[in-house]
């Protein structure tokens, strides 16, 4: 499996804000679930609530508030007050896409977004890429809702918003190197390999993954598929319109590397 370190990127020449914006909330978000888990289990998203307008709540302890704790089912799982009902309950859309589920889940999430995401800033510009990254977010939760719309399982993480930035990646940077480990070594790739691979996987995971409705957890493959597709479109889609690519950063080296050509004008 390939596992991305970095990308090429000599061209940048400035801060990417808006995502170095989301990697500072999403790391103050976690250091707030660590000080509330209450919080985590109100405002991450359930796809009943969202498909009821219900907000959910029971009096089962987490396991934070008693190690012993067994769920053996989707019934088992904790459920604390969150925004409210119908609409307020729709606020978890947005708040379950800075929350995690533990170190290891937002560190791989902010390295992907660290890699992959100041490059995408800087061709669609900041606040552009700030409108992005939240619809492909909502995108990929519409998706995960559509396919579970009676789950009880918590849903949180900035992985489906972070899959609509690669897919966005992919269609404006496929030929742009990507450092990454393969097999213990480090390889230089295009960029259509890395994240083709990595989409593939999430297809093929979501297609072996089991519809029991005890399910406790697990990755939420449709949310990626879902950003993923949604980033690729919304990128695509701004190719397609016609639109002058607006001056950036990247104007300098996209006009020299034929590797790296505008690919809308």
């Amino acid at each position: 499996m390939l596992f991305p370190l970095s990308d090429d990127d000599r061209s940048l020449d400035g801060p990417a804000w808006g995502t170095l914006l989301f990697i500072a909330l999403n790391v103050l978000v976690f250091a707030y679930q660590l000080a509330d888990p209450s919080f985590t289990y109100g405002w991450s998203v359930v796809p009943q609530e969202i498909t009821s307008g219900v907000d959910l709540a029971n009096d089962r302890p987490t396991w934070e508030e008693d190690p012993s704790v067994q769920i053996t089912s989707a019934r088992d799982i904790p459920q604390r007050p969150g925004p409210g009902g119908a609409p307020l309950i729709y606020l978890t859309v947005l708040t379950a896409m800075f929350m995690h589920g533990g170190w290891g889940h937002i560190a791989g999430n902010m390295l992907y977004l660290w890699i992959f995401g100041d490059n995408v800033e800087h061709r669609f510009g900041t606040s552009r890429f700030v409108l992005f990254y939240l619809v492909s977010g909502v995108a990929a939760t519409a998706v995960q809702v559509a396919m579970q719309p009676s789950g009880l399982v918590p849903n949180l993480g900035a992985s489906g918003a972070i899959a609509g930035v690669l897919g966005a990646y992919l269609v404006l940077f496929p030929r742009n190197r990507v450092n990454a480990v393969f097999f213990f070594r480090v390889v230089s790739i295009p960029a259509v390999a890395v994240l083709g691979l990595w989409i593939a996987m999430q297809f093929f995971n979501q297609w072996g993954a089991t519809a029991a409705t005890e399910e406790t957890g697990g990755v939420a493959y449709g949310a990626h598929i879902g950003g993923f597709l949604a980033g690729m479109a919304l990128a695509l889609a701004v190719r397609a319109s016609g639109a002058r690519e607006r001056p950036n950063r990247l104007s300098r080296v996209a006009e020299t590397d034929p590797a790296n050509q505008r690919l809308w004008r």
